[in-house]
């Protein structure tokens, strides 16, 4: 189960709507995530009461199109699948929302399986 968080400048509902299916169909075809598992925080930031801040580390020029794709999954993955999913979110990102792949910033953060719990106060991948 990945949970993802995306967050856009003044995205508006049908771009963060495109940015989520991005990274959904990403994460099926590179790491084998089911379909059904859809876990998204989508926030679109107006600038004022919301901003995103970057720069243009390590030598790549961003604009207010900027998207920060924060992924938290069970370790696991290899560095060419994890390469492989960078990629492809980049590609779907252009493709269904016309995001330029120098704007899509993603990182992952990785973790076991006792620390998710998917509801009813139980640990469900965690072993007894």
């Amino acid at each position: 189960m990945p949970l993802v968080r995306i967050d856009a400048l003044r995205a508006g509902t049908e771009r963060l709507e495109a940015l989520g299916r991005a990274v959904h169909d990403a994460l099926v075809e590179t790491i084998g995530i089911p379909p059904g598992d859809l876990f998204q925080v989508l926030t679109d930031h107006d600038g004022v009461r919301g901003m995103l801040r970057y720069g243009d580390f390590p030598d790549i020029r961003r604009d207010d199109d900027i998207v920060f794709v924060a992924i938290t999954l069970r370790s696991g993955r290899t560095a060419d699948q994890k390469r492989a999913l960078y990629r492809r979110i980049a590609d779907l990102a252009q493709s269904y929302a016309g995001t330029e792949p120098r704007n899509v910033f993603v990182f992952l953060t990785e973790n076991e399986s006792i620390d998710w719990s998917f509801g009813e106060g139980i640990a469900q991948y965690a072993r007894p």
